[in-house]
């Protein structure tokens, strides 16, 4: 992933509140249900950081986040790196609700390239990964 290839957006509308949906990104216990299941913990408050662990093809990914920007109920940032390897993003959840279903727009947002020579960091791997989580295991987490 390189910053000048722009950002990676996957929107997704579910069949629910803006709250249920709020609560399912920021809530640990219901995170874990749908996104990762070993997430230690989480907070909606700027400064917050976390990091947990995962492995893909016998590399480890240590994931550290750090919550940059809150609005409750309606958006939430935090950066994402992983200190064995160079890169740096911000990932962005918006919340636009309409009556009673709502739409979740992620904003991947690379700030710092991402080494090119390993897979999951490759373009296409992420944009599956996101499409994974957002359109697939939280509408199913959401809608059952």
């Amino acid at each position: 992933m390189k910053a000048a290839e722009g950002p990676i957006v996957v929107e997704q509308t579910y069949r629910a509140d803006a709250e249920a949906v709020w609560r399912a990104i920021t809530d640990p216990g219901e995170m874990r249900q749908w996104y990762f299941d070993n997430i230690p913990s989480f907070e909606a408050e700027i400064g917050f950081a976390t990091q947990f662990n995962v492995t893909s093809q016998g590399r480890d990914f240590l994931h550290m986040w750090q919550v940059t920007e809150v609005e409750p109920g309606k958006a939430i940032s935090y950066s994402l790196k992983y200190p064995n390897y160079p890169g740096d993003a911000v990932v962005v959840f918006e919340l636009y609700e309409h009556g009673d279903s709502t739409t979740l727009r992620l904003t991947l947002d690379i700030r710092e390239d991402f080494p090119e020579d390993i897979p999951e960091f490759k373009r296409k791997s992420c944009i599956g990964g996101w499409e994974y989580f957002i359109q697939g295991r939280l509408k199913e987490f959401l809608e059952g």
